[in-house]
């Protein structure tokens, strides 16, 4: 829509931004009529029309088959539209149109704002299949004819009222109708299906919506007032209640079509069972990052006596090799830590890689600088945590055997991270400039335990590859290719 707007009409942003708030709302007008709606705005010239959107409802048959956004007619071949254009008022004049066949119904309804009309609304109704209408079907009509005559007013939708339609009651989730004082005049068989799950003995018509609410929902002292006059429609809101073990999702629409409120739709839907599964992901979620934070606690704690047990060994070697299982398992641990503060089980892997590189860069204080380039972006758990035991490796090992003691120099770890699905790779290079690799070392069978672990986890859980060279002018350069998952 924004593009047709932009390349066709000469309508201000602003302008585009109401079209967008009618156009997130107009389903509930669709689905009322049982009919089409097709929006079509003057040309910047203003010899014809384009429609730039187009919506079909989910309570009838519709009148087109084809996509209608797009379409350019000039104007004079469409007298209704020009009619409710030129004279800003709804158009019904006219018999039924034979489209392939099948009667329709046209009705053009201007869309008014602060007193301009910016387009017309064509609203198509398929009689092929009309009957004697019902009670729900004529409240629908009668509702559809109040939005209507607000929106040829302007007063619909309802400025800084942004509706997620996804998630919103709809007309056909249940229906009520209510008079200028809040007292219910139809109620669809949904609706008091609804209010039965909250505990409703009794039938809704004639009752008082805003009162009933508040007494069905619990409440510890006297009655809300507050629900009360939501539940009885004096202001556009949507809101939920909870009582009798059920939850209902209400959205309240007061209904203006002369500028004096006449009365409310409210749209409802009972959403307990989503509810239940939502606290249910919640509690699972609470329940994994608690678990997250107990194996951190359990690692660090393991760490804790590892090292203690270092300071007590006689044997240098012996020290060292206790010192390197505390950094394996601080990689592991900070993994975890990070899980325990998500939602999911991905991490952004870069803040991991900078705590590594800081644990790891300590065994060789202010001689050796670790710097990190590029992102890894998100990455799952079960790639996270070999990658954090890798990365320790690759990191100890360059900095225990590039360089001497007390030798100066740099290690950069760069991550490239490929963005489409066709390209969902992450390409890791460790490049150090210390004194390079001996001569005839072969990194896939050479080496040491270290080396070993990175070969494993690579190739083994990561399925990647894994590869040391000699840099370009010296050091040496590791090389990890590793599929990942796309970010998007």
């Amino acid at each position: 829509m924004n593009d047709l707007v932009r390349q066709h009409t000469a309508l201000s942003d602003s302008d585009l931004e109401w079209l967008h708030l009618l156009v997130s709302e107009w389903q509930l007008l669709s689905d009322l009529s049982f009919a089409d709606l097709v929006l079509w705005v003057p040309t910047l010239d203003g010899t014809r029309y384009v429609s730039v959107a187009q919506m079909r409802p989910n309570t009838g048959p519709t009148s087109y088959q084809d996509d209608m956004v797009g379409h350019l007619v000039p104007r004079g071949r469409r007298p209704l539209l020009d009619a409710a254009l030129d004279e800003g008022r709804i158009v019904r004049e006219g018999d039924p149109e034979w489209r392939e066949e099948v009667p329709v119904r046209v009705e053009s309804i201007p869309v008014r704002r602060e007193g301009r009309v910016l387009g017309v609304i064509a609203r198509n109704t398929n009689l092929l299949t009309v009957r004697t209408p019902s009670r729900l079907e004529l409240t629908y009509l009668q509702s559809a004819s109040d939005l209507a005559q607000m929106i040829a007013a302007g007063t619909f939708p309802f400025p800084g009222e942004q509706v997620d339609m996804d998630s919103s009651p709809r007309a056909g989730d249940g229906l009520v109708r209510l008079d200028a004082e809040g007292v219910v005049q139809y109620a669809s068989p949904n609706a008091l299906s609804a209010y039965h799950r909250l505990g409703l003995a009794a039938d809704l018509v004639g009752q008082h919506l805003g009162q009933i609410t508040a007494e069905l929902a619990p409440s510890r002292g006297p009655v809300d007032e507050a629900l009360v006059k939501l539940a009885s429609g004096y202001a556009p809101r949507e809101f939920e209640v909870e009582g009798n073990g059920g939850v209902i999702q209400l959205r309240a629409i007061p209904l203006k079509p002369k500028g004096t409120r006449i009365g409310s739709l409210v749209l409802l839907r009972d959403v307990t069972e989503l509810r239940r599964r939502e606290r249910e992901l919640i509690t699972k979620d609470a329940t994994i990052r608690e678990i997250h934070h107990r194996v951190k606690n359990n690692l660090q704690t393991v760490a804790a006596l590892l090292r203690l047990q270092a300071r007590r060994m006689d044997s240098d070697r012996g020290r060292e090799a206790l010192n390197e299982a505390v950094r394996r398992v601080g990689s592991i641990a900070i993994v975890h830590e990070t899980l325990s503060q998500n939602l999911d089980e991905r991490v952004e892997f870069d803040e991991i890689a900078d705590r590594v590189i800081a644990m790891v860069a300590e065994i060789s204080p202010g001689k050796v600088t670790c710097r990190r380039n590029g992102r890894f972006g998100i990455l799952d758990a079960e790639v996270a945590t070999p990658l954090s035991m890798v990365l320790t490796e690759i990191l100890q090992n360059a900095l225990e055997h590039a360089f001497a003691q007390g030798e100066q120099g740099t290690v950069e770890v760069s991550a490239v991270r490929g963005e489409t699905r066709a390209d969902a790779r992450l390409l890791i290079t460790v490049q150090d400039d210390g004194r390079g690799l001996p001569e005839g070392f072969d990194p896939q069978r050479a080496g040491n335990l270290g080396l070993q672990i990175v070969r494993t986890l690579v190739e083994g859980e990561l399925g990647g590859s894994f590869d040391m060279l000699p840099g370009a002018e010296r050091g040496t350069k590791v090389v990890l290719d590793l599929p990942v998952r796309p970010q998007k």
